[in-house]
């Protein structure tokens, strides 16, 4: 078995890096990434947003795009889907900051802190309503959002890690 896994490496690796690339491609596992902020009050409130359907209330969250930083992707996404502006540099890494999802997504996630009364403007097609909720009393949660918030221990799966993808 040594020798016929040597025998394909020597093989692979002697061909043109673009056709290597394709062979990865073709037999490796693809996955979706995109960023997840968390952002909350100093007086422990949570943003979050009803988008359509509108069966749940959900997180800033969106794909990166080509070239992008998982922190650069979160601030961009919270500014689009919120109207809050903050900077890469403003956001910090959750621990875990990559949730590896069933499904192939990857979320990277960043927590905030912005002061009570902090506004948020939407715009009624891809975000219906941003609104900061008192963490300890949330409004009903799509399931992605609180299987994610449950490795933060929030919302309603924060004591069952098992329910979490």
């Amino acid at each position: 078995m040594h020798a016929l896994r040597k025998a394909f490496y020597a093989a692979f690796y002697r061909l043109p890096g673009r056709w290597r690339r394709r062979i990865v491609r073709l037999v490796k596992q693809r996955f979706t990434v995109g960023a997840v902020v968390l952002v909350k009050t100093t007086d422990d409130k949570l943003l979050l947003l009803r988008q359509p359907p509108g069966t749940g209330w959900s997180l800033p969250a969106g794909l990166m795009d080509r070239g992008e930083r998982p922190a650069q992707t979160a601030a961009r996404e919270l500014f689009e889907e919120s109207g809050i502006r903050l900077t890469p540099e403003d956001l910090e890494p959750g621990n875990p900051n990559a949730i590896v999802h069933r499904a192939g997504w990857i979320d990277c996630v960043f927590f905030a802190t912005v002061p009570p009364g902090t506004e948020t403007s939407v715009d009624g097609a891809e975000v219906y309503e941003a609104a900061f909720h008192p963490i300890d009393a949330l409004p009903p949660l799509t399931v992605p959002t609180s299987q994610l918030l449950g490795y933060y221990g929030m919302g309603p799966y924060a004591a069952y890690p098992e329910t979490r993808s």
